[in-house]
């Protein structure tokens, strides 16, 4: 605890606004770690896959599917890499971030397979009328279910590389399509570039994305966005998998579903409109299947959601501007992918453990979204792991905090996005102050400062403002006592 703290909390005791209780888990006044830089490197990727062949553009060729024989394929990835995040990027497939390892824990965030298996074949719910699971994080576009970028190559560039930052760009434009995809997707090209920007920077805790859709056209056109992603904090980075203990963690109280996915509702109570009680499906031991759940009736304005594993409280967080990209899509292979993971090379239709997120400009599947003309649409999004939380209920793209109160007390956990930044805590009650202290961050234990109230009453307000040792303000929230 900072110096003069324990004056300061003797103050408050005689005042009868605390009492001796005080829980506080950080590192106070620690010593400055060297600086950060950050790097840029090229990787080697070997992922197996079944042997398959396509051709016109994408489509699976009939017959060259052989689940008994497995394909060692080679990629070039790209790392990016500083103290807290070792951030691998694949251009060649799908534009994606693959994996995201959070240092101090050592652990991943995101799930990928271990062996590639095509499946959906004959089923029109893809665009090229079949898929093949990968996992990160990756965009799609135009269409729903996956679009027709997820295998595509993408164009990779340097934007800007420092010791301060690295920032790249994986872009492609859609100029192409499948004769032979189903009728519910778009036919044509739609002409629509994409470039998805990644930034990495020095003593930082999380990676920065945005998504830039530009319409060269002098006329609007009909499209669907959506980023998908696959989520497994708390990883093996060897075996990475979404756990029995893992939470979707999202601001919202209600969820609707497909008809065919009624099932997931089952126990749930109504929300009233057709829609259900997001409390229970929160929880991924409660999706009895796979299915498909969209936030009812979107996001709301709510700017943040992923998932918490609570078997060691680490999470992956998206923190974006949810008014923009408003759609959030939840699916799993439901629990039973967990407790019976079938043989990827074996089961036509694979059970696989995570949880699987998807962000997207419209409210759900194959509601379509326009791009006026001559225009391009921006979608920033920051992608920080958590530890030491169980929850979080503010979060913007400098800090997430856990903050709750009851009559016995006030729980506050967090986790700073710039970990070596030195913080201020004020924590009040109307006029009284709870805490006040200098803090710096914990990046491998986590933080919780627990207050205890004497005479706390039900509905009374409690302020949480946390600041930069230099007075910036990083981040105001309130909370009830119940």
């Amino acid at each position: 605890m900072a110096i003069g703290a324990l004056s300061h909390i003797r103050a408050r005791l005689a005042a009868g606004v605390i009492s001796a209780a005080l829980v506080f888990h950080a590192v106070a006044q620690a010593a400055s770690p060297a600086p950060d830089r950050v790097t840029l490197s090229a990787q080697t990727i070997h992922w197996s896959t079944v042997k398959y062949a396509t051709s016109e553009e994408n489509g699976l060729v009939s017959g060259s599917l052989d689940n008994n024989t497995i394909v060692d394929r080679t990629f070039r990835a790209r790392v990016l890499e500083n103290r807290y995040l070792k951030v691998v990027l694949l251009p060649e497939f799908g534009g994606r971030i693959l994996s995201i390892i959070y240092k101090p824990t050592g652990h991943e965030q995101l799930y990928r397979t271990e062996v590639g298996v095509p499946y959906g074949m004959g089923g029109d719910t893809f665009y090229y009328d079949w898929l093949m699971v990968y996992g990160g994080i990756f965009p799609t576009l135009p269409d729903a279910e996956h679009g027709k970028t997820w295998l595509k190559p993408w164009e990779f560039r340097i934007v800007k590389e420092s010791a301060d930052e690295v920032t790249v760009a994986m872009s492609l434009t859609d100029n192409f399509e499948y004769s032979a995809a189903p009728a519910k997707f778009r036919k044509g090209a739609t002409g629509i570039e994409a470039t998805y920007y990644v930034t990495l920077k020095a003593g930082r805790a999380a990676v920065d994305a945005r998504m830039v859709l530009k319409n060269p056209h002098d006329r609007a056109i009909s499209y669907e966005y959506w980023t998908c992603t696959t989520l497994a904090p708390g990883s093996d980075p060897n075996n990475p998998r979404t756990t029995g203990g893992a939470e979707i963690i999202a601001p919202i109280s209600a969820y609707r579903t497909p008809a065919w996915s009624k099932n997931l509702a089952e126990g749930d109570e109504s929300a009233g409109a057709g829609n259900s009680r997001f409390e229970r499906l929160r929880h991924f031991r409660n999706w009895p299947t796979m299915g498909i759940a969209y936030a009812a009736p979107d996001m709301q304005g709510g700017n943040f959601w992923g998932v918490i594993n609570h078997d060691n409280e680490e999470g992956i967080i998206r923190i974006a501007d949810n008014t923009i990209t408003r759609g959030l899509k939840m699916w799993t292979w439901g629990f039973p992918s967990f407790t019976h993971e079938t043989d990827q090379r074996r089961d036509p239709n694979p059970a696989r453990p995570y949880v699987e997120l998807w962000a997207g400009v419209s409210d759900e599947f194959f509601h379509s979204a326009e791009l006026p003309a001559a225009s391009e649409i921006s979608l920033p999004e920051t992608y920080s792991p958590t530890v030491g939380m169980n929850n979080v209920t503010h979060a913007n793209a400098s800090i997430l905090i856990n903050l709750s109160a009851e009559a016995a007390g006030v729980n506050l956990q967090f986790f700073s996005i710039e970990p070596a930044t030195p913080l201020r805590i004020i924590l009040k009650r109307s006029d009284a102050v709870l805490f006040d202290e200098a803090v710096t961050a914990d990046p491998k234990n986590g933080n919780r400062i627990f207050v205890t109230i004497l005479y706390g009453r039900s509905g009374e307000q409690v302020q949480l403002t946390i600041r930069t040792a230099d007075g910036n303000e990083l981040i105001a929230a309130g909370a009830v006592v119940r």
